[in-house]
């Protein structure tokens, strides 16, 4: 915003009668010299340019007695909205952005505004070069979470780190097998405790330098220095021999069948061992972090990707806590549709299935009438699985016994009245206290919870809300007896699965207590040296202990949605559900 837009601002803000637009307001030079904390002559100079752009009319008092008048020509809605219009033209949507958060701003014009924002968001060419940039810009209405491997725990960080990092190798879903990534072939001896990888030669990090085994063995070295959440998964490695630079040998204690996702997944995200990731983030990956602030994550195409190079050469990801909506928007703005094919250039959306769910789960660091069984039994019925879809529709598809789609079309769900949900409540010793449903402060897990609220409150059960932004554990654990949360695996669902059981930063561990979560950890015990259909079954025995006991209350699988145009291909949905950035591109106008 210029600065005498924000002139006109400071006075309209400290006038009170400077709402009437068209009427003079009495004041003197001295009034405004402290409401613009400039000198009398500054006040002058400062009047007179606002009166040239049309801002105001300034009539000076003649004479002892004859106060001055100042009239304003335009309303703070006006000048808010030209100046966010400006600053959207000139591309500064920080700027923008910040404007959305000044207390002036009403509801109604926050919309307005954020409608013009939305259309400078998606797909766009821009002319920084002979050839054009590719940008693809989205927002996200949270900031971002911790992006490092050894902790990162959420799903769309998770994604992004895909991106900017590379593992060994790849997990592929489609054929459930395993591919080259960093490295190029891989063996094992017969009993599985033994691996050897070597690696690609002159693959280069985003600054500039040669990954070696070294780097490789400094990656793993870092889960344990660090304590990483992950680790537990990793206990059977007992030493990591260097075999030159591009060879790497892991001896394990005990055989382990799984060693494959462990080094698929993204807590294995190889990083280079001379630069510090607090200060500098450097990986192998398609696309390179340009920058990162509280307002804008940008990526740039990494030129020197060992793979193939990405299409798009930058992606913006700015942060905007008024955008309700968790849709993915993957447009064009009009003017850049003029050269496309004529044939596809209408918008349509894609709904495509995440794995995983949304849930309730109770936490038992807190007392309180959640604790007694026949009470969560009474959530249970409230929590209709059937209900939701019915009630609120959306993106929720169907009804979930199980984080797996495929588990859970296989379980015969049963969902009694509301009448029986409301003898369960007699029956557990409840007597009317009130009980906080935490969930994050987005549109889809408000609008479940309030349907929540509302059925509870049907049967007598008082339910109060706690919205948070970002998840803290030891805030969740004091204030709120009951989350709602949603877990979306990756394509490796195995992987997804057995994280989900063992990652000490997520919401099950944070919520459990320790007897609880040895009883699913002990059904985990041998996982990893278990054959593939032996691991299935013990992953839902798993998910029969947070079942059967009523920790966990499973609610709907979910489609994730994404606004597309027609002229974009190489739509290939990556890890937890997402497009994969690095493969779109735009079709512009053919023979």
């Amino acid at each position: 915003m210029d600065h005498f837009s924000n002139h006109f601002l400071c006075l309209a803000i400290a006038i009170p009668s400077s709402i009437d637009i068209g009427e003079g307001n009495p004041v003197t030079i001295d009034r405004l010299a402290s409401i613009l904390c400039c000198t009398p002559r500054n006040v002058k100079f400062i009047l007179r340019k606002l009166e040239e752009q049309g801002f105001i009319h300034w009539q000076p008092g003649r004479g002892r007695g004859n106060i001055s008048q100042l009239t304003f020509l335009r309303t703070i809605e006006e000048v808010l909205e030209d100046s966010f219009q400006e600053l959207v033209n000139k591309g500064k949507l920080k700027e923008a952005i910040e404007l959305l958060s000044r207390g002036q701003v009403s509801d109604t014009l926050k919309e307005r505004l954020l409608m013009v924002l939305n259309k400078q968001m998606g797909f766009r060419s821009e002319t920084e070069s002979t050839s054009g940039l590719d940008v693809l810009r989205i927002t996200r209405n949270r900031h971002m979470e911790v992006l490092d491997p050894a902790y990162v725990y959420t799903a769309f960080e998770s994604y992004l780190l895909g991106q900017i990092y590379s593992t060994l190798v790849t997990y592929d879903a489609a054929s459930d097998t395993f591919l080259p990534g960093l490295a190029h072939m891989w063996e094992t001896n017969e009993d599985s405790t033994s691996y050897i990888f070597y690696l690609r030669k002159g693959v280069r990090f985003h600054h500039g330098k040669i990954m070696t085994s070294r780097d490789v063995k400094e990656t793993f070295q870092r889960l344990i220095d660090l304590n990483s959440p992950a680790l537990s998964l990793y206990k059977d490695i007992e030493r990591v021999e260097i075999e030159g630079d591009h060879r790497i040998r892991f001896e394990l204690s005990r055989p382990n069948l799984f060693f494959l996702h462990m080094f698929s997944c993204i807590h294995m995200s190889i990083l280079p061992h001379d630069v510090d990731l607090v200060k500098e983030v450097s990986g192998t990956g398609p696309y390179r972090l340009l920058d990162l602030n509280e307002d804008v994550l940008v990526l740039a195409a990494f030129d020197y990707y060992y793979g193939i190079r990405p299409l798009l050469d930058r992606v913006e990801i700015w942060y905007l806590p008024e955008q309700a909506s968790n849709e993915r928007l993957y447009e064009l703005p009009e003017s850049a549709q003029e050269g496309l094919l004529p044939n596809i250039i209408c918008n349509h959306s894609i709904d495509y299935p995440a794995l995983g769910c949304r849930y309730l789960l109770f936490n038992f660091h807190k007392d309180g009438i959640h604790q007694h069984q026949l009470f969560r039994q009474a959530i249970r019925i409230l929590y209709s699985r059937e209900a939701l879809i019915k009630e609120l529709g959306g993106n929720r598809s169907t009804p979930a016994d199980s984080f797996l789609p495929w588990e859970s079309s296989k379980r015969s769900i049963i969902e009694p009245t509301l009448e029986h949900a409301r003898e369960l409540l007699v029956a557990s010793g409840y007597q009317g206290e009130t009980l906080r449903l935490a969930t994050k402060d987005k549109k889809e897990e408000r609008e479940e919870a309030l349907w929540l609220q509302a059925r509870a409150a049907s049967v007598g059960l008082h339910i109060e809300l706690y919205l948070f932004n970002e998840f803290n554990s030891a805030d969740i654990k004091n204030t709120a007896e009951i989350l709602l949360a949603e877990e979306v695996l990756e394509d490796d669902w195995q992987w997804g699965m057995v994280n989900y059981f063992n990652n000490k930063l997520n919401y099950l561990f944070s919520l459990l207590r320790d007897e609880q979560i040895l009883l699913f950890s002990d059904v985990l015990t041998d996982f990893t040296q278990s054959p593939k259909e032996e691991r299935i079954k013990l992953l839902d025995q798993a998910e029969g202990v947070l079942r059967d006991n009523y920790w966990v209350l499973y609610g709907c699988h979910m489609n994730k949605k994404a606004q597309l145009n027609q002229s974009l291909f190489g739509l290939h949905t990556s890890s937890f559900g997402f497009l994969d950035i690095s493969k779109l591109w735009i079709k512009t106008t053919s023979l």
